[in-house]
């Protein structure tokens, strides 16, 4: 399977969604496993699609809230940090790790 092959099963699945929409799960999908052959059975695309879509969201809602608290951070006096400012920082680092390594198909480390 190419990944026409498989835009084309994800427009099947979700006909309203865009094109964007569609190369950004094909490109997570082709990262989760590497034997896209599987993709085309339905059951186990939608199952594939449903669980990507979870990690997506859990992802991007992770983001929202480290934007927040960067966004605050931001406002304060950076030679004043505290320990949870700084740990604000590093989970920043770690959230924006998981996303990119979503989308460049590297195992997630566990930090």
């Amino acid at each position: 399977m190419n990944c026409q092959e498989l835009a084309g099963k994800i427009q099947e699945l979700q006909p309203d969604a865009s094109v964007q929409d569609v190369a950004q799960l094909c490109l997570l999908l082709s990262h989760s496993d590497e034997r896209l052959q599987m993709f085309k059975e339905p059951f186990k695309l939608k199952a594939a699609w449903k669980e990507m879509g979870l990690k997506l969201q859990v992802a991007t809602d992770q983001h929202a809230a480290m934007t927040q608290e960067l966004e605050e951070l931001a406002s304060s006096d950076p030679e004043k940090f505290t320990r949870d400012q700084i740990w604000i920082l590093v989970r920043a680092i770690k959230v924006q790790s998981q996303i990119l390594q979503m989308y460049i198909g590297q195992p997630q480390l566990d930090v």
